[in-house]
């Protein structure tokens, strides 16, 4: 069970947005990853949702603080479209998105 304690109204929002040129595209798996909670996001990780292993983490040495957001790249170099992403708080709280298609959306929001 994914860890949701002290921030009961922390949830994770996907906007996608649909049609014109707003949409990504197959090759285009850039995401805008916000973080609209009052805690900084330390680190996050993704995996295509094939693998087991989250790897490293994206953000490297970088933070997103409250209302902050920043671009992330999705593409592995194996095609795939659906992604699971975690991301871990500076207060230690964990949460976990499963099967995001980095393909279709060009928004993600923690809040």
């Amino acid at each position: 069970m994914m860890k949701f304690a002290r921030r009961a109204v922390l949830g994770v929002v996907v906007a996608i947005v649909v049609g014109g040129t707003a949409t990504a595209s197959v090759q285009d798996r850039n995401v805008d990853v916000h973080n609209d909670t009052g805690v900084t996001l330390t680190h996050l990780y993704s995996t295509n949702s094939g693998q087991d292993d989250w790897g490293g983490d994206i953000l490297g040495s970088d933070v997103i603080g409250p209302g902050e957001s920043v671009t992330v790249d999705f593409d592995d170099g194996s095609g795939a479209c659906l992604f699971d992403v975690r991301a871990r708080f500076a207060d230690g709280d964990v949460l976990e998105q499963y099967q995001i298609n980095v393909c279709r959306i060009s928004d993600l929001t923690f809040e």
